[in-house]
């Protein structure tokens, strides 16, 4: 098996692990992440040191392990804290919509008209983050803003904050 199967092999351990704690309470998750994910990444931490003095540092796949060294300690992050995720694909998947907006108001054609698309893009992929419907929000924070809501208090307009109306 090649070095880097092998590798995606062990990683592989770490994420059935994660697949069966998923959704449990964080000292929990801790708790077993100590008991299982702990060895199997300490062993994968000592199957990588012996590699990276099998294969030279300037080829692609030595550059790619003494990556993984310089990050090590960041990697192990969600094994001393049972919120933390084992990587950042949810991030991800919540951000990748507000980058397509951003990349799409390079067609606003005009400079305020892309930071105007730019702000109620925020707006709104804010919201759906904080589980509001978007057109509720904007309806009723534009509402708001045209009954003079005061400025002294526009973080009660952000949509963490919405309570949408019955």
């Amino acid at each position: 098996m090649t070095i880097a199967a092998e590798g995606l092999r062990r990683i592989a351990e770490f994420y059935k692990v994660e697949a069966d704690i998923r959704g449990i309470a964080p000292g929990q998750r801790l708790s077993a992440r100590q008991a299982r994910t702990a060895p199997l990444v300490a062993a994968f931490g000592e199957w990588l040191q012996e590699q990276r003095l099998r294969v030279s540092a300037k080829s692609r796949l030595g550059e790619k392990l003494a990556y993984i060294h310089r990050h090590w300690d960041g990697l192990q992050t969600f094994l001393h804290d049972g919120r933390v995720e084992i990587d950042s694909n949810s991030v991800e998947n919540l951000i990748r919509p507000i980058a397509l907006n951003r990349k799409n108001a390079l067609f606003a054609d005009h400079d305020e008209g892309g930071r105007a698309w730019g702000r109620i893009a925020s707006l709104i992929e804010t919201a759906k983050i904080n589980g509001v419907e978007p057109f509720a929000y904007l309806k009723a924070t534009l509402k708001a803003i045209a009954n003079d809501h005061p400025q002294s208090a526009i973080d009660d307009l952000m949509p963490w904050n919405f309570k949408p109306s019955r």
